[in-house]
Order: structure tokens, then C-alpha cells, then sequence
């Protein structure tokens, strides 16, 4: 009986985890890189905003951009948007369209968003902004175009990678003497109790080239929060924009230049415990000066691989939905209705009311969500991405079981499927620990998508 039961869980297991054909490693390594401007049309909806505004000023173009391997048979795409997120549905529609354009498995397409703030409303977070369908529809052909210039501009190549330390984030949980927790806060208060988790400052910069050493990308990987023009009314790529920009004038050329944004859900640019005065402009020109320079750094003494080994599999991880408790859910509708009638009730008592209500609306009926999780190895670098805000004590808890001589865990990939806290956080409450629809997962999710990455990275270093 033992035997049956034993045989039984390892065939389940074999199925479960969708194992993706690899490829045959002598074919050699092909790369190719694009970029696409994504900027929407001035006057439309400006994502990540408390309050909705619409754009008065492009401060900077948004884009997309793509580096795309191959080995033999296997292909992979990443590709890195100037968006806050993408809903699961718009995902699965553009990596479908870039797949039957270019032959590559839809599955094997990772769309991942920086998170800027400055970006076109594409997640129903605010009751008053609604959704830019106009802008959606433009976005299909634009990734579809980028998806196939990567592929055609695909040739034999190398890469190569290392691993650094840059701080741009800190924690932004604060817990207080009465034992409730918040996001943001004055740590100068008495009752100020300490942080609720830690952050974390790995950076990490991968380097494709030519076979003569001509650069065809660069992709940098960093956890923080790019709301530098949080609320502002303008469209900008924040940080990563001007990344992209030092970046192109350093090597005078038009570079893709991708931006993975770590598990983020818990971190903030400023130092909670050490607020500065700075304006908008002063705070993006030190966060790029010191992504920059670390990244500089470390490409001074890259070493680049023409033949790394290339595996990818993927799970699509069911969870469970935390539903809004009835006496909340009541006024939460009550909010909404005075706001319906003329009142003006903004900022969080807002954002929290309609998040229960559209909560219940989208989940009340089926309490379950999917969370796509993959594991990527790239010679000896390991990559999760999985689709959530995932708080940083998560991204340490993969990185610590990983195989790989380097990790990242990087967000908001595959879809997006809101925060995603510690126990710590939904004890504590508060924006981002609370039930709403964007913070919606069962309190095990975390510990689940860490188990799950830890399978799969063991699966694709066992091969």
C-alpha cells in the first residue's frame, strides 16, 4: 500500500509542476533585443493614484522592452513594461497574440511590470478611474511587434551576469504599541513599535552581446517601489526611464534595457526610519545614480557564456481568496453610495471601501485565484517570477532554498494578482495586510508560492 501511494504521489508530481521541453544545449545560444514606446495618448488615466487624475504632461515615454533566447528548439522572451500591473486576462491575451506571432510557447512569454506609478490605468484599484480599454486594444499589436522584432533581430550571442548590493529600498510596514501595523508612517512617533520586516538591496545586472562583444541588452534586477510621481498627473517610467536613458548615452546606442523589480509588496524608495525633504527631481536623480553606477560596476568585470544552460517550468498555483467580513463589506457600501451621491470621500476610505466591494463582486462566487509561478535557470543564475506583490521576507525565504549561485525572485509577472503579506501582516492590518481585492490571497499564499518555487528551481538544476 505504501508502494501504490509512493508511485501514486511521484507520477502526480511529475504532472503537476508542467514540466517544459528543454532544448539541445549544442545549438548554441542565439539573443535578440527590442524596445517599443507604449506611452498612451496625453489626458488619459494615470495609474496609481489615491485620487484619480488624468495625465497633463508625458514627463518621459513609457516602453516596453524585450530580450529573447534560444537554444535548439527552446525559446524564452522576457520582457519588462513601464506598467504598475497588467490584469491576469490582458496577460493571457498578450502573450497568446506575441506567441502565435513568433512561434514561441505562450508560457515561455514573461511579461513583468516595473511598477511604475506614471504608467496607463490597466488594474481596477480606484473607484472613480476606470479601466483604459482604448489603451489595451493599442497594446496588443505594439507587444506583438516587439515580440517579433526580438525574435528576427535574434543572433548568435553571449551572456553574462553579476551580482552586487545597491540599497533603493526599505521597509514601509510600520507596527505600533497597540498592536496594529501600517504602510507608511511617522517611526519618530512614541508608540512607534519598529519595523514589521526586513528589505532587501541585492542588485543584480545581466549583460547580453554579440560573439564580437557588441552589447545588445542590459537587465538589472532591484526590489523597491517606483512611485517617485505617485499622484502627480503625469506619465513616466520613473527610476527605470532614466536608467534606461544614462544607460543609452553611456554606450551610445538605443539599448533594451529591462528592469525586473523584485518581491516589493512591503517596500518603499524612502527609509522609514530616516525620512529626507526631497523633491521629485532630486529623489529620481539619486535613485538612478546609484543604480547606475552599481550596475557600471559590476559590467567592468562581466564574464560572458556562449553556451549556458537554458531550462524553464512553470505551475499554476491554485489558492484560496479572503473575502471581506460582512459588517465591513456593509459600510464599505455605504461609503461608495455617499460618494455616488456627491460626497467627497477620497484617498483611503476610498480605495479601502471599494476594494472590499469589488472583492466580493469578482470573488464573492468563486473564492479561488491562480498564481503562475516559474523557475528559470539561465547557466547559473536562477530566476523566479511569480505574479504577486510579494513581501520581501518571501523573496529571502526562495533565494535562501535556491540551487542557483545566484537568485532573484522577481514580481509582478505572468499577470498581476495584488499584495501578498506575511502572517505578520495580515495580524497587523492596515493597507497591503487587509482583505481587498488586490489583497486578496489566503493567508498560506506566500508560504505556498515559496514551497513551489523551491520544487520547481530543484527541477531545472536536476537536469
Amino acid at each position: 500500500m505504501i508502494r501504490i501511494t509512493v508511485l501514486f504521489m511521484a507520477l502526480w508530481t511529475m504532472a503537476f509542476y508542467n514540466p517544459i521541453p528543454t532544448q539541445a544545449q549544442s545549438e548554441g545560444l542565439k539573443i535578440g533585443a527590442a524596445t517599443k514606446m507604449i506611452t498612451p495618448e496625453l489626458g488619459s488615466w494615470v495609474q496609481g493614484a489615491g485620487v484619480p487624475r488624468k495625465a497633463t504632461e508625458v514627463r518621459d515615454d513609457l516602453e516596453a522592452n524585450g530580450l529573447y533566447f534560444s537554444i535548439g528548439d527552446f525559446q524564452l522572451l522576457l520582457v519588462s513594461c513601464d506598467f504598475a500591473g497588467i490584469e491576469p486576462d490582458l496577460n493571457v491575451r498578450l502573450r497568446e497574440a506575441m506567441g502565435v506571432a513568433t512561434g514561441i510557447l505562450p508560457r515561455n512569454i514573461l511579461i513583468s511590470s516595473t511598477h511604475t506609478h506614471g504608467g496607463p490605468s490597466l488594474l481596477k484599484t480606484n473607484y472613480l478611474m476606470p479601466l483604459d480599454t482604448a489603451y489595451m486594444e493599442d497594446l496588443v499589436p505594439w507587444m506583438v511587434a516587439l515580440a517579433k522584432e526580438a525574435v528576427e533581430a535574434a543572433q548568435p550571442g553571449k551572456i553574462g551576469w553579476a551580482e552586487g548590493e545597491v540599497q533603493i529600498g526599505y521597509n514601509r510596514r510600520l507596527t505600533w504599541a497597540d498592536g496594529s501595523h501600517s504602510m507608511h508612517g511617522d517611526a519618530t512617533r512614541p508608540d512607534f513599535a519598529g519595523l514589521e520586516g526586513p528589505d532587501d538591496p541585492q542588485h543584480l545586472a545581466m549583460f547580453a552581446a554579440d560573439l564580437k562583444g557588441n552589447l545588445l541588452s542590459v537587465m538589472y534586477h532591484n526590489t523597491t517601489h517606483p512611485t517617485i510621481f505617485y499622484a502627480d498627473g503625469v506619465f513616466s517610467a520613473d527610476f527605470p526611464g532614466e536608467v534606461r536613458k544614462t544607460f543609452r548615452k553611456e554606450f551610445k546606442q538605443n539599448l533594451p534595457v529591462l528592469f525586473l523589480n523584485g518581491a516589493q509588496g512591503d517596500i518603499s524608495m524612502d527609509n522609514m526610519l530616516d525620512r529626507k525633504s526631497e523633491t521629485d527631481e532630486e529623489k529620481i536623480k539619486k535613485i538612478t545614480d546609484l543604480v547606475v553606477k552599481e550596475t557600471m560596476r559590476l559590467y567592468k568585470n562581466i564574464e560572458y557564456q556562449t553556451d549556458p544552460k537554458l531550462e524553464h517550468q512553470y505551475h499554476d498555483l491554485k489558492v484560496s481568496v479572503r473575502l471581506p467580513e460582512t459588517g465591513t463589506l456593509i459600510r464599505s457600501k455605504e461609503i461608495l453610495k455617499r460618494i455616488d451621491n456627491g460626497e467627497n470621500i477620497r484617498g483611503m476610505e476610498m480605495i479601502m471601501a471599494f476594494g472590499s466591494v469589488h472583492l466580493q463582486e469578482t470573488f464573492g462566487e468563486n473564492p479561488f485565484d491562480i498564481l503562475p509561478v516559474h523557475a528559470i535557470r539561465i547557466g547559473d543564475l536562477a530566476m523566479v517570477t511569480q505574479p504577486c506583490e510579494l513581501f520581501s521576507q518571501f523573496g529571502l525565504d526562495i533565494k535562501r532554498r535556491s540551487p542557483g549561485k545566484s537568485t532573484i525572485v522577481v514580481g509582478m509577472t505572468d499577470g498581476y494578482n495584488g499584495y501578498c503579506p506575511t502572517i505578520y501582516g495580515l495580524l497587523g492590518g492596515g493597507y497591503s495586510g487587509s482583505p481587498i481585492s488586490w489583497t486578496r490571497l489566503e493567508p498560506e499564499a506566500g508560504y505556498k508560492i515559496v514551497e513551489t518555487s523551491a520544487v520547481l528551481l530543484n527541477k531545472v538544476w536536476s537536469k
